[in-house]
């Protein structure tokens, strides 16, 4: 009798080093929702509809979902553990990183000159 061959393991893939570049687009004063933000990959693949939320456990990302008959699914998900907290991290590092640079754009704004006046 014949024996089938062994399949062959499955090729490890190889964890390739991913550039998360992430754009805050605005703050909201109020409510749950403290920003909104969008992430493109390495340059190649771009979300839009990330949220900076803020949960009872301080701020976390929501990202992009549908609601289904068993409750909010994402549309969009990192798919390995190391991925996830990188991910997270980069969006969160944004966010705070905005945080600080307002009241240094204020503080701009307060010390610019004031603009000349135009006499006609």
């Amino acid at each position: 009798m014949k024996q089938a061959p062994t399949p062959a393991p499955a090729p490890q893939r190889e964890a390739l080093p991913m550039q998360v570049d992430v754009k805050i687009h605005s703050l909201h004063a109020s409510g749950p929702v403290l920003a909104d933000a969008s992430v493109n990959l390495n340059g190649c693949f771009a979300i839009r509809g990330i949220k900076v939320v803020d949960g009872s456990n301080g701020p976390f990302v929501s990202l992009p979902s549908y609601k289904g008959r068993d409750g909010y699914k994402d549309i969009c998900f990192p798919c390995t553990k190391e991925f996830h907290q990188q991910f997270h991290q980069a969006v969160l590092d944004a966010y705070q990183q905005t945080l600080t640079q307002i009241p240094l754009r204020q503080q701009e704004s307060q010390e610019a000159p004031p603009a000349p006046e135009m006499k006609m």
